[in-house]
C-alpha cells in the first residue's frame, strides 16, 4: 500500500513537472508574462487539495468508503481531501456536497472546484475535484481506483450536472 501511495505521489509530481511548472526552458524567456504556468494558476489552497488528491491516486474504490486504508467512494474521497489538505469538513454524500459553496458555470472552472455528475440516474450522484484543462480527480466506481479523467470524454459530457466553488480566489 505504501508503494502504491509513493507511486501516486511521484505521478502527481511528474504531472506538475511535465506541465512546465518549476522547469525552466529557453522558450520560457519568450513566454508572455501574463501566461502563468500550471502550478502558478493554483491558489495555495488549491495546490494543497491537488497534491493531497494525487497522494490518493491508486486507492481502491469502496462504496461508502471514507478511509484510504480500506477504500474510498467519490464523496468519501472529496471529503478526505478537503479535510486533510485545508481543514474543511464537507458533508458525507455527493448530493449534500452539491449544496455547499457557490454555483459556477463550467466555463468558470478553476482547480479545486467540485464537479458533479449524474452516474446513478439521479442528479449529483458523483463528485470529483477539478484540476484544470478539463481534467478531474475522483474515485470512479467499484473495481476501479482513484484516478484522473478527462471531462471531455462522452461519458462525462453526457452526465455533467454542475460545479461548486468552495475556495475563495
Amino acid at each position: 500500500m505504501l508503494i502504491k501511495h509513493s507511486i501516486a505521489s511521484l505521478f502527481g509530481a511528474a504531472l506538475i513537472a511535465l506541465s512546465g511548472a518549476g522547469v525552466v526552458h529557453a522558450s520560457e524567456q519568450q513566454r508572455p508574462v501574463d501566461e502563468p504556468s500550471l502550478l502558478e494558476r493554483y491558489t495555495t489552497s488549491a495546490q494543497d487539495l491537488i497534491l493531497k488528491g494525487f497522494e490518493l491516486i491508486g486507492i481502491n474504490y469502496r462504496f461508502g468508503g471514507t478511509s484510504a486504508d480500506t477504500g474510498l467512494d467519490c464523496s468519501g474521497f472529496v471529503q478526505l481531501v478537503f479535510k486533510e489538505a485545508i481543514g474543511i469538513l464537507l458533508p458525507r454524500t455527493a448530493r449534500e456536497q452539491s449544496e455547499v459553496g457557490a454555483v459556477i458555470d463550467q466555463q468558470e472552472l478553476k482547480a479545486g472546484d467540485l464537479v458533479f455528475f449524474n452516474t446513478m440516474r439521479h442528479a449529483f450522484s458523483h463528485v470529483g475535484i477539478y484540476l484544470g484543462d478539463n481534467r478531474f480527480l475522483h474515485a470512479p466506481r467499484t473495481g476501479a481506483e482513484v484516478r484522473v479523467d478527462d471531462m471531455r470524454q462522452s461519458y462525462w459530457l453526457q452526465r455533467y450536472n454542475g460545479a461548486r466553488r468552495l475556495l475563495s480566489r
